[in-house]
């Protein structure tokens, strides 16, 4: 089943414990990123409410008592977007409450799949599917992969680290 708009969004929005995602692709290319990602590369200072609504979302998560995650997965050397992604989007989203870690996969990848996913409550797994490009197509419900994508999980989380012990070693 595909969810969209409202229905994404209420699924997201609903979960009652925990969210987690894998972030597997090396670039995204959405049009709402495009002129922040354009500006970073000309090296202008990032907008003073770069992410906020976001990070009022995750803030929001976290006062309700619940945790929101992820593993984001690289490969050095890291694209344009994830020095984006590093330097103007993962610190904010840490201050506001979210855990972020970084799995480098360069020499290795831990038997993990280049299948972006959310997970809410261990039990309500979502696709992300893309483009080569980074465009996302849809997203997927697939709980029955559930098991498989706890599994999974923990192999992210196990072979990861936060993600300023892994800025703080590569940058």
């Amino acid at each position: 089943m595909l969810l969209d708009g409202d229905q994404w969004r209420q699924h997201f929005d609903g979960y009652r414990q925990d969210a987690f995602r894998l972030e597997a692709q090396p670039a995204y290319t959405m049009p709402r990123e495009a002129e922040n990602l354009a500006r970073f590369l000309r090296g202008e200072p990032k907008p003073a409410e770069h992410n906020a609504a976001w990070h009022r979302r995750v803030q929001g998560f976290v006062i309700s008592g619940r945790t929101i995650g992820r593993v984001r997965v690289v490969r050095e050397p890291l694209t344009d977007y994830q020095r984006y992604q590093f330097t103007w989007g993962i610190p904010g989203n840490i201050a506001a409450g979210e855990d972020i870690r970084i799995l480098d996969a360069t020499e290795q990848d831990f038997g993990i799949p280049d299948q972006d996913w959310w997970m809410f409550d261990e039990s309500s797994v979502i696709h992300l599917n893309f483009r080569p490009d980074g465009t996302q197509l849809n997203r997927e419900l697939v709980d029955e992969r559930s098991g498989e994508c706890r599994e999974l999980r923990r192999l992210a989380i196990s072979n990861s680290v936060p993600f300023l012990e892994y800025a703080n070693d590569h940058t």
